[in-house]
């Protein structure tokens, strides 16, 4: 628990620099004919339409499915464990996401990835902090209660925030940037 406390931004960028370089030395094998962020796709998301009810509606799912069995699992004995293995998956994703746009696009990738997080993500990255430090005092044996409970609600009205920016105003910068790139 205390190696993962202290370790956090290790963790993180250690699996940031793995998903760059994974990325990178595998290009031609996991970039060639996958559909991850090629022209085609690009190009039939310039033009599409969007159901911003039916993604919003998609997103909360997936959000909150996966929010609530990260929550069950840092309630048990690995939770530590949970939440080093939490942190290393969100750098090695970050590290493949920005490395492939990088590698395909080059700094029009970085505007592409910046368009395909925002403005969701000012609300998703402090409610996986929250959810983190949560996940901290839970493995360290904090005392149940109601009040550790509701120190849950903060998250989870971000979380909700970020899928309603995700599903209705995040669609509309992404389609805007790809057409003016």
């Amino acid at each position: 628990m205390r190696l993962v406390k202290e370790n956090k931004a290790v963790l993180f960028l250690g699996g940031f620099l793995l998903g760059f370089l994974l990325m990178n030395m595998g290009k031609s094998i996991l970039l060639t004919g996958t559909g991850m962020f090629d022209e085609d796709t690009l190009y039939h998301m310039r033009y599409m339409a969007v159901d911003s009810g039916a993604l919003f509606c998609y997103v909360l799912r997936k959000r909150f499915l996966r929010m609530s069995g990260l929550i069950l699992l840092l309630t048990t004995y690995l939770g530590a464990l949970t939440c080093a293995v939490m942190i290393a998956w969100y750098g090695l994703s970050a590290g493949v996401f920005l490395s492939t746009l990088l590698l395909r696009y080059g700094i029009r990738g970085f505007l592409i990835a910046l368009a395909g997080i925002f403005p969701q993500y000012i609300f998703y990255v402090p409610a996986i902090l929250l959810l983190l430090r949560w996940g901290d005092r839970e493995a360290a044996g904090t005392p149940e209660g109601w009040k550790r409970k509701f120190q849950l609600l903060p998250m989870l009205g971000l979380l909700l925030l970020g899928c309603l920016l995700e599903g209705y105003v995040n669609p509309g910068i992404l389609l805007s940037v790809l057409k003016i790139l």
